[in-house]
């Protein structure tokens, strides 16, 4: 029996066959990638953690390298301050995958670090700027009280405004050499600000930036915040 072509029933079982044989090769496709997509987004993580210990303009091995040599464990902070057994495998552990539904949920990752001899302690940070997420990596000294470095990242913020909290190295280095505390310890006082008052622990905000700015110091006020017995402690 030949097949009417011009019918409708040929037109609608001829789509539904493209439609799943379409189907079947996107998703195909798209687990022949997903370990090296699942590389990148892990690699990429990595990176920004170095950008916060001022580790940048590193190709893809170097950054590798990097990471394995001054990010000594990903470790899991409990609220009281303590930290949860490491365990890992290739230098990375469950506090690795966390991302900012974690940190809602108050499971809270802290990277241990050294560089040049010297402990640092990395903690991640999540917020919201003028048009959407923005996020990143505060570094710490020793002493929990002086950062190190910063990195922070965005989604869709203005360019050449907003997107300069990314873009913008000078701009996060000005976080270099801040105090996450005043005197009494007892809040983070660490702040973006149009108007500086403390050089001790604000930062200039962003030429025409302002609600990314105030983001930026909501998000670092908030996320800290949960470390507070951690960065108390004196281990």
């Amino acid at each position: 029996m030949k097949l009417n072509t011009n019918s409708n029933t040929y037109t609608i079982v001829y789509s539904m066959i493209i439609v799943v044989v379409v189907a079947f090769l996107l998703a195909f496709v798209f687990q022949a990638l997903k370990s090296k997509q699942d590389a990148n987004v892990a690699l990429d993580k990595k990176k920004q953690i170095l950008y916060s210990l001022n580790i940048r303009d590193l190709n893809d091995t170097q950054a590798a390298e990097a990471y394995q040599k001054n990010v000594l464990s990903d470790n899991v902070v409990n609220l009281d301050g303590t930290l949860q057994p490491f365990e890992a495998k290739d230098n990375e552990s469950t506090a690795f995958k966390f991302n900012s539904a974690d940190f809602k949920n108050d499971r809270l990752a802290l990277y241990i670090c050294e560089v040049d001899g010297q402990r640092k302690y990395v903690i991640p940070v999540y917020g919201m700027g003028l048009w959407g997420p923005i996020n990143g990596y505060v570094a710490l000294n020793d002493d929990k009280q002086t950062v190190f470095g910063a990195y922070f990242n965005h989604e869709g913020e203005t360019a050449g405004l907003g997107a300069e909290i990314k873009d913008d190295a000078s701009w996060q280095a000005k976080f270099v050499g801040k105090k996450l505390f005043t005197g009494d310890n007892q809040d983070i006082a660490l702040a973006v600000k149009k108007k500086v008052d403390d050089t001790e622990t604000q930062v200039d905000a962003v030429t025409g930036a302002t609600l990314t700015s105030d983001g930026v110091s909501a998000m670092l006020h908030d996320c800290l915040g949960k470390y507070i017995k951690f960065l108390q402690s004196k281990e």
